[in-house]
Protein backbone atom coordinates (compact mmCIF):
# COMPACT_ATOMS: atom_id res chain seq x y z
CA UNK A 1 0.00 0.00 0.00
CA UNK A 2 1.23 3.70 -0.77
CA UNK A 3 1.53 4.56 3.05
CA UNK A 4 2.93 1.60 4.15
CA UNK A 5 6.22 2.30 0.98
CA UNK A 6 6.07 5.71 2.00
CA UNK A 7 6.86 4.95 5.72
CA UNK A 8 9.85 1.95 4.88
CA UNK A 9 11.71 4.71 2.48
CA UNK A 10 14.42 5.03 4.68
CA UNK A 11 14.21 1.80 6.87
CA UNK A 12 17.42 0.36 7.95
CA UNK A 13 18.00 -3.77 6.57
CA UNK A 14 19.90 -4.59 10.08
CA UNK A 15 17.02 -6.50 11.68
CA UNK A 16 18.88 -5.97 15.29
CA UNK A 17 18.71 -2.19 15.16
CA UNK A 18 15.34 -2.39 14.06
CA UNK A 19 13.56 -4.39 16.94
CA UNK A 20 14.89 -2.06 19.50
CA UNK A 21 13.70 1.21 17.76
CA UNK A 22 9.76 -0.53 17.15
CA UNK A 23 9.70 -1.51 20.68
CA UNK A 24 10.67 1.71 22.08
CA UNK A 25 8.38 3.48 19.74
CA UNK A 26 5.81 1.26 21.14
CA UNK A 27 5.92 2.94 24.53
CA UNK A 28 5.58 6.72 23.72
CA UNK A 29 2.56 8.49 23.20
CA UNK A 30 1.01 9.55 20.25
CA UNK A 31 2.81 13.31 20.01
CA UNK A 32 6.18 11.74 21.29
CA UNK A 33 6.11 9.35 18.19
CA UNK A 34 5.03 12.35 15.51
CA UNK A 35 7.69 14.17 17.18
CA UNK A 36 10.28 11.22 16.57
CA UNK A 37 9.05 10.88 13.09
CA UNK A 38 9.52 14.95 12.45
CA UNK A 39 13.24 14.30 13.89
CA UNK A 40 13.92 11.38 11.09
CA UNK A 41 12.92 8.12 12.35
CA UNK A 42 10.86 6.71 8.98
CA UNK A 43 9.84 3.70 11.61
CA UNK A 44 7.66 6.22 13.73
CA UNK A 45 5.02 6.89 10.87
CA UNK A 46 5.15 2.86 10.64
CA UNK A 47 4.01 2.94 14.65
CA UNK A 48 1.48 5.14 13.73
CA UNK A 49 0.11 2.88 10.86
CA UNK A 50 -0.06 0.27 13.51
CA UNK A 51 -1.82 2.11 16.29
CA UNK A 52 -4.26 3.15 13.95
CA UNK A 53 -5.22 1.63 10.74
CA UNK A 54 -7.65 -1.07 12.32
CA UNK A 55 -9.79 1.55 14.17
CA UNK A 56 -9.93 4.08 11.57
CA UNK A 57 -10.66 1.50 8.92
CA UNK A 58 -13.30 0.06 11.37
CA UNK A 59 -14.84 3.78 11.54
CA UNK A 60 -14.98 4.61 7.58
CA UNK A 61 -16.80 1.22 6.90
CA UNK A 62 -19.45 1.61 9.43
CA UNK A 63 -19.88 5.19 8.48
CA UNK A 64 -19.73 4.43 4.63
CA UNK A 65 -21.00 0.80 4.76
CA UNK A 66 -18.22 -0.26 1.76
CA UNK A 67 -15.27 -2.17 2.75
CA UNK A 68 -13.14 -2.44 -0.30
CA UNK A 69 -13.90 1.40 -0.42
CA UNK A 70 -13.06 2.12 3.44
CA UNK A 71 -9.91 0.30 2.71
CA UNK A 72 -8.89 3.06 -0.35
CA UNK A 73 -10.02 5.71 1.81
CA UNK A 74 -7.95 4.75 5.13
CA UNK A 75 -4.94 4.67 2.47
CA UNK A 76 -5.64 8.25 1.37
CA UNK A 77 -5.83 8.74 5.14
CA UNK A 78 -2.66 7.89 5.75
CA UNK A 79 -0.71 9.28 2.45
CA UNK A 80 -2.38 12.46 3.77
CA UNK A 81 -1.06 12.62 6.71
CA UNK A 82 2.50 11.83 5.22
CA UNK A 83 1.97 14.59 3.57
CA UNK A 84 0.93 16.82 6.03
CA UNK A 85 2.31 15.74 9.14
CA UNK A 86 4.89 18.79 10.12
CA UNK A 87 1.31 21.07 9.89
CA UNK A 88 0.08 19.01 13.06
CA UNK A 89 -0.18 20.71 16.01
CA UNK A 90 1.52 18.71 18.73
CA UNK A 91 -0.37 20.71 21.50
CA UNK A 92 -3.14 19.12 20.51
CA UNK A 93 -4.46 14.85 20.32
CA UNK A 94 -3.12 13.09 17.49
CA UNK A 95 -6.07 10.95 17.03
CA UNK A 96 -8.06 14.09 16.67
CA UNK A 97 -6.64 15.18 13.82
CA UNK A 98 -6.35 11.87 12.28
CA UNK A 99 -10.38 11.08 12.85
CA UNK A 100 -10.94 14.64 11.31
CA UNK A 101 -9.09 13.78 7.98
CA UNK A 102 -11.29 10.29 8.05
CA UNK A 103 -14.18 11.82 8.64
CA UNK A 104 -13.79 14.39 6.13
CA UNK A 105 -12.96 11.68 3.80
CA UNK A 106 -15.67 9.52 4.01
CA UNK A 107 -18.41 12.47 3.97
CA UNK A 108 -16.96 13.09 0.38
CA UNK A 109 -17.83 9.33 0.04
CA UNK A 110 -21.40 9.70 1.16
CA UNK A 111 -21.86 12.91 -0.92
CA UNK A 112 -21.19 10.96 -4.18
CA UNK A 113 -23.27 8.31 -3.66
CA UNK A 114 -26.55 8.21 -5.04
CA UNK A 115 -27.70 5.56 -2.40
CA UNK A 116 -28.30 5.88 1.22
CA UNK A 117 -24.74 3.35 2.60
CA UNK A 118 -25.60 0.64 5.70
CA UNK A 119 -23.14 1.13 8.88
CA UNK A 120 -22.67 -1.72 10.83
CA UNK A 121 -23.39 -1.25 14.55
CA UNK A 122 -21.88 -4.38 17.18
CA UNK A 123 -24.90 -4.39 19.24
CA UNK A 124 -27.53 -2.51 20.58
CA UNK A 125 -28.79 -1.61 23.89
CA UNK A 126 -31.53 -0.58 26.03
CA UNK A 127 -30.68 3.15 27.00
CA UNK A 128 -27.95 4.79 25.49
CA UNK A 129 -26.36 6.99 28.54
CA UNK A 130 -23.08 9.32 28.88
CA UNK A 131 -21.38 7.10 30.95
CA UNK A 132 -22.11 3.85 28.62
CA UNK A 133 -18.71 2.14 26.92
CA UNK A 134 -18.35 2.65 23.06
CA UNK A 135 -20.48 -0.84 22.26
CA UNK A 136 -19.63 -3.83 21.55
CA UNK A 137 -21.05 -7.01 20.04
CA UNK A 138 -19.80 -10.46 20.43
CA UNK A 139 -18.35 -12.21 23.96
CA UNK A 140 -15.78 -15.03 23.19
CA UNK A 141 -17.57 -16.49 25.78
CA UNK A 142 -21.21 -16.19 24.76
CA UNK A 143 -23.35 -19.58 24.92
CA UNK A 144 -23.96 -20.32 20.95
CA UNK A 145 -27.64 -20.09 21.27
CA UNK A 146 -26.95 -16.55 22.45
CA UNK A 147 -24.82 -15.46 19.69
CA UNK A 148 -27.28 -16.74 16.98
CA UNK A 149 -29.64 -13.77 18.57
CA UNK A 150 -27.24 -11.29 18.95
CA UNK A 151 -26.30 -12.17 15.29
CA UNK A 152 -29.67 -12.18 14.32
CA UNK A 153 -30.22 -8.34 15.86
CA UNK A 154 -26.68 -7.25 14.42
CA UNK A 155 -28.62 -8.08 10.94
CA UNK A 156 -31.81 -5.63 12.16
CA UNK A 157 -29.30 -3.07 13.76
CA UNK A 158 -27.61 -2.35 10.17
CA UNK A 159 -30.89 -2.73 8.77
CA UNK A 160 -32.01 0.14 11.00
CA UNK A 161 -29.24 2.55 11.29
CA UNK A 162 -28.38 2.58 7.81
CA UNK A 163 -31.60 4.38 7.64
CA UNK A 164 -30.27 7.77 9.75
CA UNK A 165 -28.96 10.53 8.11
CA UNK A 166 -25.42 10.43 7.68
CA UNK A 167 -24.76 13.27 10.05
CA UNK A 168 -26.39 11.79 12.82
CA UNK A 169 -24.92 8.38 11.53
CA UNK A 170 -21.55 9.73 11.88
CA UNK A 171 -22.02 11.00 15.50
CA UNK A 172 -23.24 7.89 16.65
CA UNK A 173 -20.43 5.97 15.24
CA UNK A 174 -18.16 8.41 16.95
CA UNK A 175 -19.92 8.28 20.18
CA UNK A 176 -21.40 4.86 21.00
CA UNK A 177 -18.52 2.56 19.06
CA UNK A 178 -15.89 4.78 19.03
CA UNK A 179 -15.79 5.68 22.44
CA UNK A 180 -15.19 9.65 21.51
CA UNK A 181 -16.10 12.66 23.75
CA UNK A 182 -18.15 15.32 23.04
CA UNK A 183 -15.81 17.74 23.05
CA UNK A 184 -13.82 15.12 20.20
CA UNK A 185 -16.77 14.53 17.94
CA UNK A 186 -17.21 18.65 17.29
CA UNK A 187 -13.60 19.17 16.69
CA UNK A 188 -13.79 16.19 14.30
CA UNK A 189 -16.92 17.24 12.58
CA UNK A 190 -16.52 20.67 12.77
CA UNK A 191 -20.01 21.54 14.09
CA UNK A 192 -20.16 22.91 17.66
CA UNK A 193 -20.92 21.06 21.11
CA UNK A 194 -24.28 21.78 20.83
CA UNK A 195 -25.35 20.47 17.58
CA UNK A 196 -23.39 17.52 18.32
CA UNK A 197 -25.58 16.78 21.46
CA UNK A 198 -28.50 17.59 19.30
CA UNK A 199 -27.88 15.18 16.76
CA UNK A 200 -26.72 12.45 19.13
CA UNK A 201 -29.63 12.61 20.65
CA UNK A 202 -31.84 12.73 17.77
CA UNK A 203 -29.79 9.68 16.43
CA UNK A 204 -30.65 7.84 19.21
CA UNK A 205 -34.15 8.94 19.49
CA UNK A 206 -34.70 7.18 15.71
CA UNK A 207 -32.53 4.80 15.77
CA UNK A 208 -34.76 3.36 18.50
CA UNK A 209 -37.76 4.17 16.77
CA UNK A 210 -36.73 2.21 13.23
CA UNK A 211 -35.57 -0.98 15.46
CA UNK A 212 -38.56 -1.09 17.57
CA UNK A 213 -41.51 -3.20 15.16
CA UNK A 214 -38.31 -5.34 14.78
CA UNK A 215 -37.51 -6.15 18.10
CA UNK A 216 -41.31 -6.95 19.59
Amino acid sequence: MAFAELARTQRTSQQTTTVPVREHLRTLEDGDVVSSFLAGEERAFEELVDRYQGRLLNFVYRTIGDRDRAEDLVQEVFIRVYRHIARFDRSKKFSTWIYTIASNLAKNELRNRSRNPLVLFQTIKAKFEDEDRPLQFEDVHTRPDDLFRKRHLREMVEQSVGKLPAHHREVFVLRELEGKSYEEIAEITGVNLGTVKSRLNRARTAFAEIIAPMVR
